[in-house]
């Protein structure tokens, strides 16, 4: 299993960015998918589920109604759009195949600064 975040970057209070995750080395489009983060000195946090096919999500409340979780299984690639951004979305951000994060690829550092 290979899971590579991308699309990180530093971006201003209210500004918007699009997470890619590339996913390979196993069936993703049979697969449930999560984004977690964490913040500086915080533990992982789940963000969001989307099912296999990419019709049933869920997100956390503390980003609800700002992320939103989707999924290209043509290309195997996980998707979080990320609007009205915060200082405290501030965090490396993980896509994963479990929610707890033991089997996540490598991050993508986003930074919510002026």
């Amino acid at each position: 299993v290979q899971l590579q975040a991308s699309g990180g970057g530093l971006v201003q209070p209210g500004g918007s960015l699009r997470l890619s995750c590339a996913a390979s080395g196993f069936t993703f489009s049979s697969v449930i998918m999560y984004w977690l983060r964490q913040a500086p000195g915080k533990d992982l946090e789940w963000i969001s589920t989307i099912n296999n096919s990419g019709a049933l999500t869920s997100t956390a409340n503390s980003v609800k109604g700002r992320f939103t979780i989707s999924r290209d299984n043509a290309k195997s690639t996980l998707y979080l759009q990320m609007n009205s951004l915060k200082s405290e979305d501030t965090a490396v951000y993980y896509c994963a195949t479990d929610r707890h994060g033991n089997k996540r690829g490598q991050g993508t550092l986003v930074t919510v600064s002026s």
